[in-house]
């Protein structure tokens, strides 16, 4: 009785949210009013109170016994196109058209949309959804009474940020531009940088009450078809009211929600996701925000920057070796201290063992304590750098670094060693910064491990992340790829770089499996002027 009874309470649950879901669809299909008095009430219905809207009649023809009705958002639209190229044509040069032929000397829809309209992309639209949304677009839209459609013309405008450096990526080398928190202008950049017909764009508007643009982007035949289909799976499935920045996608899209290593990689330079769209990934852009996402992301792509490839080989392997050894001292350099003080003093040279000693006497906390005590102060320091106005960011927390040093080994809380460890601890975290949500999570679990049972558990806790690492996956793809699994083609662009013209071949894990080929095209350019 009861199953039966839990298997009608079912049944009327998906009758309500299936007759919801028509009844949605029955007003997203709703034709748009073809009388100018139903379509203003149909609007000002719509856009109650909303100081912003803009809906104005005006008349048209000789007789002025034609009126148009046109409305956009103010602050959206460009108001110099709208009035030279869509009102100036409407009221003023109407009279160049030849209408004669037309029943009752009336302007005809089709003659205004070809003949009259001076923009560049315009469209029809035929429900009234279409016609609210491309409103809030900033589209303009002109409706002319008696026709079941209406005409969107792109007219965006208003205060928008130009093209400038990236604060977040500098460079020594390589193109200064940014991308900008407007869609249509990285799409763009991203166009200057690969020429080609085959670089697809697909959009999707997320968010039931932002309605975001979203673009995902590609080259066709080249990207693994997998991935492709993967992003747009995981795309279609976002429900949510607000997608403000990319960081909302990141969350809804990416593998591991509740790993600390992020599986989705983001950057604001126009040179670098191009150069990863040409591995065979997929970007995605989001309006309002600079930066665009890339998947699949990997590991090895942490110690790597747009430097490494505008420099000579053997200096980029250097540098990349050197952040591979920054990132083992950020995250280890405390808890080796605090388990070799604590538990393996005789490993310890015995002159280094005397001045540590010497340097901790009067100091009535734990290695372990004043390095934690340390480390959360230094935490707070950078927070507030970053938190802090930019003109005073930098200067408090380089002082109150160094007065809380001085403060702490004089008053006897803090001895001269832990204060060198924590300061090169902070300065090699800064040269890792893709890591730099992960890196303060690892640096403490290493710590309170060492402070248990010293080398042997932060041995044992490295080796757990090394496993969680191998068992991660970015879109289907190995995240610690070319180490695990191996390959060896890929180790030429992994902790050491070899020459561009040497690799030849795209990263194994993101071929397209439907491509026999997936050489570079300079590649097959020298074998044959060579042959």
């Amino acid at each position: 009785m009861i199953n039966k009874l839990t298997r009608i309470l079912k049944l009327l649950k998906y009758k309500n949210e299936n007759d919801k879901k028509l009844k949605e669809e029955d007003n997203d299909q709703r034709q748009i009013p073809q009388s100018m008095a139903a379509l203003r009430k149909a609007l000002e219905r719509t856009f109650y109170d909303c100081n912003d809207y803009i809906l104005r009649e005006i008349d048209i023809g000789d007789t002025k016994e034609q009126k148009l009705l046109i409305t956009y958002l103010d602050g959206l639209v460009d108001k110099k196109i709208i009035n030279d190229n869509i009102l100036k044509p409407l009221m003023i040069e109407l009279d160049k058209i030849d209408y004669k032929d037309s029943k009752n000397k009336k302007i005809s829809f089709d003659k205004i949309k070809n003949k009259l309209l001076i923009v560049t992309a315009l469209t029809e639209i035929n429900t009234y959804k279409k016609l609210v949304d491309a409103v809030l677009a900033g589209d303009t839209v002109i409706y002319l009474p008696g026709n079941k459609r209406a005409l969107k013309l792109s007219a965006r405008g208003g205060n928008v940020r130009t093209v400038e450096e990236p604060t977040t990526e500098a460079v020594i080398r390589g193109p200064r531009e940014g991308f900008t928190e407007t869609i249509r202008t990285n799409t763009s950049l991203l166009r200057r940088k690969i020429k080609s017909p085959k670089l697809k764009f697909e959009n999707y508007v997320l968010g039931e009450k932002t309605q975001t643009d979203v673009a995902i982007c590609y080259i066709k035949d080249l990207a693994n078809e997998d991935i492709i289909n993967t992003v747009r799976k995981r795309l279609r499935k976002i429900k949510t009211d607000a997608i403000l920045e990319s960081g909302y996608l990141e969350e809804f899209i990416e593998d591991a929600p509740f790993s600390i290593f992020a599986t989705v990689s983001n950057s604001e330079k126009p040179d670098i996701v191009a150069a990863k769209v040409l591995e065979g990934r997929v970007a995605i852009l989001c309006d309002g925000t600079p930066f665009v996402l890339t998947v699949p992301h990997l590991f090895i792509e942490t110690l790597s920057s747009a430097d490494d490839y505008y420099s000579r080989s053997i200096y980029s392997t250097f540098v990349r070796l050197v952040r591979f050894s920054a990132l083992i001292i950020t995250t280890t350099l405390p808890a080796i201290y605090v388990a070799m003080v604590s538990f393996h003093q005789d490993i310890i040279p015995f002159k280094l063992l005397l001045t540590v000693s010497a340097s901790r006497q009067g100091v009535p906390l734990s290695a372990f304590s004043e390095t934690f005590i340390m480390l959360v102060a230094f935490e707070f320091m950078r927070e507030a750098g970053v938190r802090m106005p930019s003109r005073f960011g930098q200067a408090v927390s380089i002082v109150g670094a160094l007065v809380l040093g001085q403060s702490a080994v004089a008053a006897g809380i803090a001895s001269d060693p832990i204060v060198m460890i924590v300061a090169l601890t902070a300065v090699t975290a800064f040269v890792v910064q893709p890591l730099r949500e992960a890196i303060p999570i690892i640096r403490f679990i290493n710590l309170i491990a060492a402070n248990v049972m010293g080398l042997f558990w932060m041995s044992l806790v490295l080796f757990m992340f090394i496993i969680h690492l191998v068992s991660l996956r970015s879109f289907g793809v190995p995240f610690l790829a070319p180490f695990a699994p191996f390959y060896k083609s890929d180790l030429k662009d992994s902790l050491i770089r070899f020459p561009l013209w040497a690799m030849w071949r795209r990263p194994r894990g993101l071929e397209n499996q439907s491509r026999k080929d997936n050489e570079f095209r300079m590649k097959k350019d020298i074998k044959s002027k060579e042959d």
